[in-house]
C-alpha cells in the first residue's frame, strides 16, 4: 500500500476513493465533511484505542476491554458523545471499529484523526490497494457496547 500517495489526496480533499483487494470500493472522509444526504451507512475508523473518547460517551473499563482484546473485526455501537453535533448518529448511536491490521492501521495513524468509511461506495476511484479491507471479512462481527458495560452481540 503507498500511503504517501493516499494520504496526500485525502489531505487535498478530506475524502479518499479507493478499491481494497477483493475490488470492493470504500470511502474514506473526513467526519467534518459528512452531510445528511449521504446517508447513515458510514463507521468511525480508529488506529488506537484511546480515540474512543473522542467520538463516544465514556466507557467502562469492561467495555474497553472488549474492544482492546477482540480477535476478530467488529463493528461496535455504541452512545455518541454529545461533543459531535454532525456525523453519522441514529438515536444517538454511532458506529465504529478500532482497525489493527498493520498496513490500514499505519494508513489511519498517519491520517492522525478518526475518520469514516462507507464500505458501499458506488464512488470511481483511481486509488486501489491489493490488501483486503478488515471490516469487509466474512468474520465481521458487530455489536453493542455501553458506556456502563452493557454488551450485546448483533451479528456474530
Amino acid at each position: 500500500m503507498d500511503h504517501a500517495q493516499l494520504l496526500s489526496a485525502f489531505r487535498e480533499k478530506g475524502v479518499l476513493h479507493l478499491k481494497e483487494g477483493n475490488g470492493n470500493a470504500l470511502t474514506l472522509m473526513k467526519p467534518e465533511l459528512w452531510q445528511v444526504n449521504m446517508g447513515e451507512d458510514w463507521t468511525f475508523l480508529l488506529f488506537d484505542l484511546f480515540q474512543i473518547r473522542t467520538i463516544c460517551e465514556p466507557f467502562s473499563e469492561v467495555s474497553l476491554d472488549i474492544v482492546e482484546y477482540a480477535n476478530k473485526p467488529t463493528v461496535y455501537h455504541s452512545p455518541a458523545n454529545r461533543i459531535i453535533k454532525n456525523g453519522p448518529i441514529v438515536d444517538g448511536v454511532l458506529k465504529f471499529s478500532l482497525i489493527l491490521e498493520p498496513n490500514w492501521n499505519k494508513l489511519l495513524f498517519q491520517i492522525s484523526q478518526p475518520v469514516l468509511v462507507n464500505l458501499n461506495s458506488k464512488e470511481m476511484t483511481a486509488h486501489q490497494t491489493p490488501l483486503l479491507f478488515p471490516l469487509l471479512s466474512p468474520s465481521t462481527k458487530e455489536m453493542y457496547l455501553g458506556p456502563e458495560g452493557e454488551v450485546k452481540i448483533i451479528k456474530g
